[in-house]
């Protein structure tokens, strides 16, 4: 598969029961606001001089170094925070390897050596190196110019993040609030999956509904996405293909996501740049029978933790019920939308019915897989084989989807449970057809129908 984020991640799922609350203060405990000022100045300077958005739909060598430049400062920052508090941060202690890397042997060089000094466990350093061979033929395959600066520059951040969670392991609680400063995760998960989008070959289905949905949202309304989900880039893929039209979404979704994401050490700090309802997926519930029942109870912290998060109204939430990614058929080869678990969406339409603020369920449909395809079958042992690719793709929502509109017909609860289901995996079908003929057969904007308008929001 490939990494990102997060995904992601990324990788979604819920049941009638979803991760774990584990008790660790994040890396960075930002008490003060004079403090948190402190902290944060430099980074938050330097996004204000990002390059335009028009610029940045190709591989932004600059915003990465700026990036750099911010993990340094963050560095010194934490030093000063740390002085005032009488602590000790874990980057203090952190090694400079990566760091300090300005070329490919740097960055090659370093793995051997902190896997030689017993930081990096055999594994890990393997799959840093595998990673960092596809994502730089990935991105050079891209075409854009200084493209090999971009590669070195961007890995050199991601495994000093992968270094420092291996030295200093991050625990995700039930819900994990993007981590902003001293290092910005988020702008990270971002400068590092922009180069691998194809924008010249992406589009947005119904572009005109994420902005009906930032109005619902910040009114107080809670929106929950219905989707399929086909990589740990996904949530990544959200937000860059929104950025210029509606950044707001992409910082403030809510993405349920599997255990795998927040345990695999190459995926952590690309998780840790979103917002995250941490849950143990059903496909892996059994992977240790020993661990079942404290998955579930995990799982029930988790659903209560998404109920409380509901009530509060304004939430927009993104859950792929299928319980994990997508796969192409093993027969032709065709990707298409997993298969929707019915008690999934119910469970979610009971939260959002039952928080006490208005609420919407929309299905949304995703095309992303080529820039991170998952293994071929659901695999048991954490640390998969990680692809990537450059590659276009493609989002896409429609108009929400009433409960008692489509199940007025239905005899029982189960009846109307899977009828339910079926109309939003419908649509979300319906809308990645249309992004696979735009994308994959290349007929981009006249892909559209009457149902599924195809924009291109960055130009």
């Amino acid at each position: 598969m490939t990494l990102t984020f997060s995904s992601s991640a990324a990788t979604v799922a819920v049941a009638a029961a979803t991760v774990t609350s584990s008790a660790r203060v994040p890396v960075y405990p930002l008490a003060s606001s004079t403090l948190r000022g402190l902290v944060s100045f430099r980074l938050t300077a330097k996004k204000l001089f990002l390059p335009p958005l028009r610029s940045r739909g190709g591989v932004s060598v600059r915003a990465m170094s700026e990036l750099v430049q911010d993990k340094e400062s963050s560095v010194a920052a934490s030093i000063a925070f740390n002085e005032a508090a009488g602590e000790t941060p874990s980057e203090l202690s952190h090694s400079r390897t990566f760091l300090d890397a300005r070329s490919e042997q740097d960055l090659l060089s370093g793995i051997k050596k902190e896997a030689e000094a017993g930081r990096l466990p055999a594994n890990v350093a393997a799959g840093m190196e595998e990673l960092y061979w596809n994502y730089k033929n990935a991105v050079l395959s891209s075409g854009a110019s200084r493209a090999d600066e971009t590669v070195v520059s961007n890995m050199s951040v991601a495994f000093d993040r992968m270094l420092l969670g291996v030295e200093d392991p991050y625990t995700f609680n039930p819900y994990h609030k993007a981590v902003r400063e001293p290092f910005d995760y988020y702008m990270f998960v971002h400068t590092y999956i922009r180069p691998l989008i194809d924008f010249k070959n992406s589009y947005v289905g119904n572009a005109s509904i994420f902005s009906e949905l930032e109005d619902k949202i910040r009114q107080g309304h809670n929106i929950v996405l219905i989707s399929n989900h086909q990589s740990e880039a996904d949530p990544a893929v959200i937000s860059l293909l929104l950025e210029a039209q509606s950044p707001f979404i992409g910082e403030n979704i809510k993405c349920v996501a599997g255990d795998r994401v927040i345990t695999d050490p190459l995926c952590k700090p690309f998780s840790m740049g979103r917002n995250l309802i941490c849950v143990y997926s059903k496909k892996h519930m059994n992977d240790d029978p020993e661990l079942v029942d404290m998955k579930r109870k995990a799982n029930t912290r988790s659903l209560k933790e998404m109920a409380t998060m509901l009530r509060s109204g304004g939430q927009l939430i993104w859950i792929a019920p299928s319980g994990g990614r997508d796969r192409p058929n093993p027969s032709t080869g065709e990707w298409f939308p997993a298969p929707f678990d019915a008690s999934s969406v119910d469970n979610m339409r009971r939260l959002v019915e039952h928080s006490g603020a208005p609420g919407h369920i929309y299905p949304m449909s995703l095309l992303c897989y080529d820039i991170m395809p998952p293994p071929p079958q659901v695999e048991k042992e954490i640390g998969e084989k990680r692809l990537v690719g450059f590659h276009g793709t493609g989002l896409s929502i429609a108009p929400e989807i009433n409960f008692s509109d489509v199940t007025a017909d239905c005899e029982s609860p189960n009846e109307a449970k899977e009828a339910y289901s079926q109309a939003l995996y419908k649509s979300v079908n319906e809308q990645y057809e249309i992004l696979n003929s735009a994308i994959k057969h290349r007929r981009g904007v006249e892909a559209s129908t009457s149902r599924v308008s195809l924009s291109q929001p960055w130009n």
